[in-house]
């Protein structure tokens, strides 16, 4: 299990990581990663999902209220190869270190699985992307109009539309 604190002094709630059952997984935050709710429906049940909870917040399970959540699965059966299909933090606690802590999280499990390699797909511009890179993806391709071809409502990031799906790979 991981655990931080937040920088900010004004909220030293502290925080920790777990596994999470995907059942579990909060829908807010879910679909700030992936807005539709059918394609998030389609990979959840075969995930594997880590949790990021607050523990100064008491919840009825004990465990901590949900602030951000990850989810990864080997990619038809695949054992060495898996993708990152779903990342996200609470927009109250992003730039506190908890994307990045969940996704080291997840990295050291999936090598303990002996995975090799670990891919993510994002839009071509923008802080996910930048995030990525900071933890050392790299692009491998591009998928031209996957965001036109795959979602029905137009995807907009400061005023421009999400077009092309970059695929990022991390060497593990």
């Amino acid at each position: 299990m991981s655990t931080s604190k937040l920088s900010e002094s004004s909220r030293p709630a502290a925080w920790h990581i777990t596994s999470m059952n995907p059942a579990e997984a909060p829908w807010p935050l879910l679909l700030l990663a992936d807005p539709s709710r059918e394609k998030v429906k389609r990979y959840l049940p075969s995930s594997t999902c880590y949790a990021a909870r607050q523990t100064a917040q008491f919840t009825p399970s004990g465990l901590g209220a949900l602030i951000g959540v990850c989810v990864l699965q080997p990619p038809h059966g695949e054992q060495t190869h898996w993708e990152l299909m779903n990342m996200a933090v609470s927009p109250a606690w992003q730039r506190n270190g908890i994307g990045s802590a969940l996704l080291h999280h997840a990295i050291r499990e999936l090598r303990k699985l002996g995975v090799q390699q670990l891919e993510v797909g994002t839009g071509s511009f923008g802080d996910q992307l930048l995030f990525y890179q900071r933890l050392g993806f790299r692009v491998s391709r591009i998928d031209r109009d996957f965001f036109l071809r795959n979602y029905t409502t137009a995807l907009w990031e400061r005023g421009v539309q999400h077009k092309d799906m970059l695929r990022l790979m991390l060497e593990l």
